[in-house]
Parts: C-alpha cells; sequence; structure tokens
C-alpha cells in the first residue's frame, strides 16, 4: 500500500487547486434514507455557508430521484451514474448505496475526476478496497473517504490529542462495544445479512463505527483472536461476534458487536496510566457523552485541562464533511482514505477470519491469495453462502 502523503509543513503556503475560489460541486447517488439524512443535510449547511452546491442526484428510481431533487432544489436528477458524471462534472460524489455497488460507481467517479465520500461499510472486500485505492490521484487526488464520522467532533480530537501526547499515560485496557437490536423486518430488506450484498454482519455493518474509533484513538493493532455466532436472525452472516485485539503499543482490548440487545449502547473506555476515558452514546456523540476519570493523586486542576473539550461540535457528518471540503481545496489526502480508512476494515477482516478458522490472525497477513482477501466469510463452511450443487433440490 502506498503511503499516505504527509501534511504540510507549518508555515508552508497552502496548495493551489482548481477549486480555490469557487464553490464545490457536489453530486448524491443514492437517495435513500443515508443520503437524505445525513449526507444532504451537510452538504445543504456547506452551501448555505459558501462551500458547496449540489449539481446532481442520481438513483436507480426515476420516481425517486425526481422527488429528491424537487424537494431539495437540486438542479438534474439521473437514473444513469456514467451519464451524470460526463455531463455535470462534478468535483464531489456522496455514494450512500447498499456496500455491493460502492467499487463500482467510486471507480467510475474517480475516473471522472471526482473525489468521492462514501457510506461504511465501504466495500465487501480488502480486494476491492485495493482496487479503488489504485484509481487515486497521486499527490493531489483525487481520493476516495469514507464516512466515519465518529472521528470527528471535539470530544474524540481532545481525547486523541491527550493520548497522541501520553499525557494520559500509557493506554493498557480498552472496551469497544456496539451493542443494537434489530428485529427481523430489519433483515426483511433483500440486501441486508448476506454477504454479497452487505459483505458481512454487525461486525462490519453496524459495530465499523466504534471499531473505527478506537482504532483512530489508540493506534495501529497487531493480532486479534475472535468469534462468532449466528444465534437468532436467518441470514447468511453473523448477528454477534467478540473478539480479543491486541494494540501495537501493547494495549489490549475487547470488542463486542450485536444486534441482539435491546439495551442498545456504543462504548469505548480506555484505562490509561493516569485516567480512565469512557465513550457512552449510541448513534452519535458530543462533549457531554465523554467521561475522564483520573488516577488517584492526578491533581485536580490537570484533570479539569483534560476535562476542557471546548467548544462543542458533535460528531456528524457534517464535521467529517468540513474537514474533506478543505482537504479538498488544499489537495491533500483527507482522512478516512487509503491506508488511514482501510485500517479498519483489515481489523474487521481479521475478525472474521479469526472467528471461522480458530486461529490468532495478525496485522498485515491477509493478502492477495488468502480467501478472506475476495470476501469476509472466506469461503468457511456453514458461512460461505451455499452454492447451487449444496442447495437441496
Amino acid at each position: 500500500m502506498p503511503p499516505s502523503p504527509l501534511p504540510p509543513e507549518p508555515g508552508s503556503p497552502p496548495a493551489t487547486t482548481p477549486l480555490t475560489g469557487r464553490r464545490i460541486r457536489a453530486a448524491v447517488v443514492g437517495t435513500g434514507a443515508i443520503g437524505r439524512g445525513s449526507h444532504l443535510p451537510a452538504l445543504a449547511r456547506l452551501a448555505r455557508e459558501g462551500e458547496t452546491e449540489v449539481v446532481a442526484a442520481v438513483d436507480i428510481d426515476k420516481d425517486a430521484v425526481e422527488a429528491f431533487c424537487a424537494d431539495s432544489g437540486i438542479p438534474h436528477g439521473y437514473t444513469d451514474l456514467d451519464r451524470m458524471l460526463a455531463e455535470q462534472r462534478p468535483d464531489l460524489v456522496s455514494i450512500c448505496t447498499p456496500p455491493t455497488l460502492h467499487r463500482a460507481q467510486t471507480v467510475a467517479a474517480l475516473r471522472a475526476g471526482a473525489w468521492v465520500w462514501c457510506e461504511k461499510p465501504p466495500v465487501p472486500s480488502l480486494a476491492d478496497f485495493d482496487a479503488i485505492e489504485a484509481e487515486e490521484g497521486d499527490g493531489g487526488g483525487p481520493y476516495a473517504a469514507i464516512v466515519f464520522q465518529h472521528r470527528f467532533g471535539s470530544g474524540s480530537r481532545q481525547v486523541r490529542r491527550l493520548l497522541a501526547a501520553q499525557a494520559l499515560g500509557r493506554p493498557l485496557v480498552a472496551h469497544c462495544q456496539t451493542t443494537w437490536y434489530r428485529d427481523t423486518a430489519y433483515y426483511a430488506v433483500p440486501w441486508r445479512g448476506r454477504w454479497h450484498t452487505e459483505g458481512g454482519g454487525p461486525a462490519m455493518g453496524h459495530g465499523i463505527h466504534q471499531m473505527d474509533l478506537l482504532l483512530d484513538l489508540l493506534g495501529p493493532w497487531s493480532e486479534v483472536r475472535a468469534m462468532a455466532g449466528r444465534l437468532v436472525h436467518d441470514v447468511e452472516t453473523e448477528d454477534v461476534s467478540t473478539a480479543l485485539v491486541r494494540f501495537a503499543n501493547g494495549a489490549l482490548a475487547t470488542v463486542v458487536n450485536s444486534v441482539l440487545s435491546p439495551d442498545e449502547v456504543s462504548r469505548i473506555r480506555i484505562d490509561c496510566e493516569r485516567a480512565t476515558v469512557e465513550l457512552t452514546h449510541l448513534y452519535g456523540h458530543a462533549n457531554a457523552d465523554w467521561r475522564i476519570t483520573p488516577a488517584p493523586g492526578v491533581p485536580a486542576e490537570q484533570a479539569a485541562r483534560w476535562r476542557d473539550f471546548g467548544p462543542d461540535v458533535p460528531s456528524s457528518h457534517l464535521a467529517q464533511l468540513r474537514e474533506l471540503v478543505a482537504s479538498m481545496r488544499a489537495g491533500r489526502r483527507p482522512r478516512g482514505s487509503g491506508a488511514d480508512g482501510r485500517t479498519s476494515l483489515e481489523l474487521i477482516t481479521a475478525l472474521y477470519k479469526s472467528a471461522f478458522t480458530d486461529t490468532t490472525v495478525r496485522a498485515g497477513e491477509i493478502g492477495p491469495g488468502d480467501p478472506y482477501y475476495t470476501a469476509l466469510h472466506g469461503g468457511a463452511p456453514g458461512w460461505a453462502p451455499a452454492t447451487a450443487e449444496e442447495v437441496p433440490a
């Protein structure tokens, strides 16, 4: 994997790009709930601030895209992505479609010269991710970033800074929990719970956000040992998984991903030498959702400085989009793209491989030639989709 470009040195002149001095032309692909409820409001907010303009939307459902455009004042609606790219030449494409479509749509946008902001899960496999990265530009983009909005906001920024500076001492023990509840009606949507279309179960489609935030805070992981189960739902994928993760810095973490949990919560806890940091929320966090508990002997004034998160900027698509637009204007690789975006997918892939092979999986060992490189189930008996020959007549 090519290394991410380094950020500019302090005091260096800003990069000059074709995006300087004008609005960024954006297009939304997929007009369902996530496009309408998250991407479009973020783009509209930046439009009011003079940063963006939404010039087009795409959906295979002609009525849906026409209604989306009419409701939002978007001038051009399409049912054909390639035609939209050719005619509108957007600078940024927001992809809000099911995961199985992400690779082809992202590659098409990159080849048309557009940057991409793609919903999670990014793609169903590491092979797909690497194929996308191979299509990115050299130096100044275009790049494809994944929607990892939980990384962004004032709370995560403060905790990341404290951990990077080792202000809290060494991180020692961590817990990462995504315990949600999904009923049978949720899985009645044809693409959910299927390896080919969703890529994986709750580890991939739900827990990816908290696992990505944990990695963003703690840094690289080194090995994982996991279990997975299909305890309730009639799906191809798992509906619960647990894992033990060792980080490169020596910290040990437990990870639980579930869609069987009526008392829903998303939680990260990191115990360091001098303090415990805990985040408890559900689908997004603000300053009040973070708690820092100092160890005995830590001066009160120091703990107070740790707890000063500054003005409250909640995690959100808007918070990430602001940073993405800034990266576009500077011609810099954005967070959540390239190697930085790949690390969460690699951990999830390793989690599945460990669970299905009953082995410890180490970072960097899954590559071309490994069955888990091209499919998260890895062809494991009992987990891989049945072939036509295996289905009873």
